[in-house]
């Protein structure tokens, strides 16, 4: 278990940073097949997860690299699957076992050495904007203990919140806290994830304080992401 564990993590951390393994030399595409082998991890995860989502997520190596009009595709003999890319960069990655037989790639529009790709764990979006205090404490708990099954988390983090993000045009995503009463919550300008390059995006954060047991969090507009925040 140890070594299938560390074998993941392994393949994981290398399509984060960019790795040339399964790339071609002029840079245009990635090995469908390592893609697969660091998704299938989260799929494959046996602990509590049903606050949790999984994406292939596309972004820029550095700040600054555009991600409009960025479009990615696997491309195989007999393949051709167009993914579509959110606000976030995050793509719905297909298990396709025909393409992984034809060791397929995937295909960006622009020079993939420009981007790195990596599985990004979310939490769920609720279609009524609905969430109870209690469920985003869950779902910041499980996002934790994933994080450290492969090993990416310090056992000293803690959940302190999470942070709804949105598109950067959105003044008053309407965010607000039901608990007796309904209060906004400030929104400011920031990045989906904490490790993500992109700053260009309305973000709220939610911190759990003396909350976190009873009350809702209720949400005018759809948020495009929804991540954890550790200390």
């Amino acid at each position: 278990m140890k070594l299938l564990r560390h074998l993941s993590v392994s393949i994981a951390l290398l399509l984060t940073a960019g790795s040339a393994v399964g790339q071609a030399q002029d840079g245009d595409w990635v090995s469908y097949r390592d893609a697969y082998r660091a998704m299938v991890v989260f799929e494959k995860y046996g602990k509590p997860k049903n606050f949790l989502q999984s994406h292939l997520q596309v972004q820029g190596r550095d700040k600054g690299i555009p991600t409009e009009g960025l479009q990615l595709s696997v491309v195989g003999k007999t393949t051709r699957l167009n993914l579509p890319l959110d606000a976030a960069g995050r793509a719905v990655f297909p298990f396709n076992t025909v393409a992984y037989n034809e060791n397929a790639v995937l295909v960006l529009n622009r020079k993939v050495n420009q981007y790195r790709f990596r599985p990004r764990v979310s939490i769920v979006v609720r279609p009524d904007g609905v969430y109870e205090a209690a469920d985003l404490r869950s779902a910041c708990e499980q996002m934790l203990a994933y994080e450290r099954y492969l090993s990416a988390a310090p056992h000293a983090k803690k959940c302190v919140g999470v942070r709804f993000a949105f598109a950067r045009g959105e003044d008053d995503p309407g965010v607000r806290l039901r608990k007796g009463d309904v209060a906004a919550l400030p929104p400011s300008d920031g990045a989906a994830f904490a490790d993500d390059l992109n700053d260009g995006f309305r973000v709220v954060n939610y911190r759990f304080g003396d909350s976190a047991a009873k009350g809702q969090v209720v949400t005018e507009n759809a948020p495009l992401a929804i991540s954890a925040i550790y200390e």
